[in-house]
């Protein structure tokens, strides 16, 4: 079995690297390549790897028909298509802590460099110059700073600003009072924050909701002789509504790392005369890239082994899970799904996944799971990735509910599709069986290749099928009946051939027509 390939397309530290070449994975870092010849060579690879300037947008996920993993060795996203990337199956990973403390030290950096024009002072220096007077600072302490965004790097800034004795203001609509209290931050809305804050800090995500989130009227509305902040991402700020607002004297200045287009085509913000400005150093720190190499190197391994728990973003259920805990669940959960999906004709119109006893912790990756095994009897691709999506493309509504009662066992885990039903339990926390096939109680370890028939409740059915099975060579290694009360009565026959042959399709016509025999199908489980 060849060892999957990794392409590295932008730097990545040697560390990383050598995480990547423990696991045994054939890793090309080609960071020279164009756009054309990125789209020409990713068809070759299982993973991709990039930092901030490749896009991978929807036509790169296209051209990867192989790709499993995308490895993002970064915390935003901003170049990642993940709508895309869930709908084709391919797992996206990122670095979601790896550079936090870096970019929380170089938002402070960049804003006391700011305050005592440390940058204009070295230039005046070293061209021979002495000339205290000109650089005159402003200190942080009792300054009021206000922070947008509270996540994990706002958060590091306000844990490193407190010593400095100021007022400590903060706008996130996801944090709540008791994360504010804990963090030494008085929640504000935005327009108060702005009003009030000597120092606006930008620590939000990017992304459509949040572009120009800081634009001309938000600008108007900082209190005069403010500075604004931004380490976090460039599209944040309308940049000409900031160039406006620095012309016009309403703000003292601002500190930029990062831009709405990197690197720019157009220079004047940087070069204004009230702007100190890096080139998106915020991560740049060599603790930093090693962190952030080795976290996404390390989740994009542990995907690439099929692991169901790592912290992708398009995971669409928690990840930090127990994955040994988690797997026979999950594969419970696929089998019923499995053996609902293939015994209907064709894709139903709505899906029903009911849990009883399941561990809450493990319901979501059920659920998906479930839905997985159902889909694929109709759609290729499909995997716990993008199985919702798929479910919604194909027409399929997808609902899930949580029953108190698991009719006599400790767990069952439900799938319903139209008309016809499956439940599964575990037995010994890892042995997995179906007890029931539409609400009659048929227990069979779901694997292999499986008859399925519906029967009418007479004499001489299981005889006929064995006669006809055994004409036709085939071997039968179970055998699971049930009856109803209704006169229906329905079997699971798992059946082989001594060679090892594959069963034939013909056959289910061949049981279809026996006396007795409702219908047939057959279903194979892995």
């Amino acid at each position: 079995m060849t060892a999957d390939r990794v392409l590295i397309a932008e730097p990545l530290s040697e560390t990383g690297l050598a995480v990547l070449a423990k696991a045994g994975l054939a890793a090309d870092v080609r960071t020279d390549l164009s756009r054309e010849a990125l789209l020409a060579t990713i068809g070759d690879y299982d993973a991709l790897i990039v930092r901030s300037a490749t896009q991978v947008d929807r036509e790169l996920l296209t051209a990867g028909k192989k790709l499993r993993v995308v490895g993002r060795a970064g915390v935003g996203l901003d170049n990642v298509d993940v709508k895309a990337a869930t709908e084709r199956g391919v797992l996206v990973v990122n670095a979601p802590s790896g550079n936090v403390v870096s970019a929380a030290e170089h938002a402070i950096a960049i804003l006391l460099a700011f305050l005592r024009k440390i940058p204009q002072a070295q230039t005046s220096l070293k061209a021979g110059e002495w000339k205290r007077t000109k650089f005159v600072g402003t200190e942080l302490q009792g300054k009021t700073v206000g922070l947008v965004g509270l996540g994990q790097v706002g958060a590091r800034v306000a844990a490193r600003l407190r010593p400095w004795h100021v007022t400590l203001l903060a706008f996130d609509p996801f944090v709540t009072p008791e994360r504010a209290q804990e963090l030494g931050v008085t929640p504000v809305s935005l327009e108060e924050l702005l009003a009030k804050s000597d120092i606006v800090s930008l620590h939000a995500p990017g992304g459509a909701e949040t572009r120009n989130l800081i634009g001309a009227p938000q600008l108007a509305a900082m209190k005069k002789g403010a500075i604004l902040v931004n380490c976090a991402r460039g599209p944040l700020v309308d940049e000409a509504a900031l160039v406006a607002a620095l012309d016009s004297g309403h703000l003292t200045g601002a500190a930029l790392d990062v831009f709405a287009v990197e690197p720019p085509k157009d220079f004047a913000l940087m070069k204004h005369p009230k702007v100190l400005c890096t080139p998106h150093l915020g991560a740049s720190t060599v603790e930093a890239q090693d962190r952030v190499a080795v976290e996404t190197v390390e989740m994009l391994t542990e995907a690439l082994k099929g692991s169901p728990f790592i912290a992708a973003v398009n995971l669409p259920f928690p990840s930090g899970g127990d994955p040994h805990a988690a797997l026979p669940w999950m594969r419970l959960a696929e089998q019923v799904g499995m053996f609902v999906g293939q015994a209907m004709p064709e894709a139903p119109k709505q899906l029903t996944v009911t849990l009883a006893g399941v561990p809450e912790s493990m319901r979501k990756a059920c659920v998906v799971s479930a839905v997985k095994g159902v889909v694929s009897a109709f759609a290729e691709g499909v995997n716990i990735v993008n199985a919702v999506s798929l479910a919604k493309l194909s027409g399929i509504s997808v609902s899930d509910s949580v029953r108190e009662v698991a009719g006599g066992y400790a767990s069952l885990v439900t799938v319903t599709a139209g008309d016809r039903s499956a439940s599964g339990t575990l037995f010994g926390e890892k042995l997995g069986r179906i007890v029931a096939v539409n609400e009659l109680s048929l227990e069979f370890s779901p694997e292999g290749t499986l008859l399925v028939i519906a029967n009418r409740d007479v004499p001489g059915v299981v005889g006929r099928i064995g006669t006809l099975l055994g004409s036709r060579g085939i071997n039968i290694s179970d055998f699971a009946l049930s009856r109803g009360r209704d006169g229906r009565a329905a079997a699971v026959v798992r059946i082989d051939r001594p060679d090892g042959a594959p069963i034939e399709q013909d056959l289910v016509k061949a049981v279809s027509t026996l006396e007795g025999i409702i219908a047939a199908r057959l279903v194979t489980l892995g």
